[in-house]
């Protein structure tokens, strides 16, 4: 991971210059970025060295690296997903990397970059929970879901008969799912898959994914033309291998996963 990323492009001063948001990024000397510590395969602080690691921490290192020349610019302000636009229209910060979902709904507030990732709905249950073996089974059932997420929703029109409650975090919705006070929690299944991989047999997944296609976006100040900028560095990364490389790192190896995905359109 830190090799990969040490070897990351470095953008000229042209580049930089031709985009206001980039320019005044390089100006403050430090990438302003939202995002978490906790999310084991996106972006989580090892206790021993105090580093970030994970897909989208690895995305904005390679982009603090692009803008600065050292990736290790970067300074990162803890969100949950109901503070991912606070952050950006207060300009706390400069950009977001969370498993940030673009929607219609956000775009009113914030601009995106990207999608850069693509999950869908997945179901987590307890290792011994034999009940619940899809969707189907959620009818009936206490599901917790994150407020400020897409899942909110999703489980509304696919599982109506599911009872939800709403959790600030993904911590807190699985320690309700450990101490059994809902049935199972649905939220992205790169989430889901990080919590087994954290917690060796203490979940796991049932079903299918379900809903739509969640595209992964980079949240930035709306209309801001930092959205061109991102973008090209992600169409860069993608086009010269990084992104595979990255994803086999961070994602990959961790799952028993042997093939990147196909990324998805960027501006799709």
């Amino acid at each position: 991971f830190d090799k990969l990323v040490a070897e990351g492009k470095v953008a000229d001063d042209a580049t930089i210059n031709a985009s206001e948001w980039a320019a005044k990024v390089k100006a403050a000397g430090t990438l302003r970025v939202g995002g978490v510590e906790t999310s084991t395969l996106f972006s989580l602080r090892n206790a021993d060295d105090n580093t970030l690691r994970g897909f989208d921490a690895g995305l904005y290192q390679l982009l603090t690296r692009y803008i600065l020349g050292d990736e290790k610019k970067f300074e990162l302000t803890k969100v949950t997903s109901d503070t991912r636009e606070s952050v950006l229209t207060n300009d706390t910060v400069d950009a977001v990397f969370a498993t940030y979902s673009i929607n219609d709904k956000r775009k009113e507030v914030i601009s995106f970059a990207g999608p850069y990732y693509s999950s869908q709905q997945a179901i987590l249950v307890a290792e011994g929970n034999d009940d619940i073996k899809g969707l189907d089974d959620l009818a009936g059932k206490s599901v917790a879901v994150q407020s400020g997420s897409t899942g909110p929703e999703i489980v509304a029109e696919y599982a109506p008969e599911a009872k939800t409650q709403e959790f600030s975090t993904d911590e807190e919705a699985r320690s309700a799912l450990e101490q059994g006070r809902v049935d199972a929690y649905v939220i992205d299944q790169t989430m889901q898959m990080g919590a087994i991989v954290k917690n060796p047999g203490k979940y796991k997944i049932v079903g299918d994914p379900f809903g739509p296609e969640d595209p992964y976006g980079v949240g930035l100040p709306k209309d801001s033309d930092g959205v061109d900028f991102v973008n090209d560095f992600l169409k860069q990364v993608e086009d010269d291998g990084t992104w595979a490389k990255l994803w086999k790192i961070a994602i990959g190896d961790r799952t028993n996963l042997e093939s990147a995905p196909e990324p998805p359109a960027i501006g799709a």
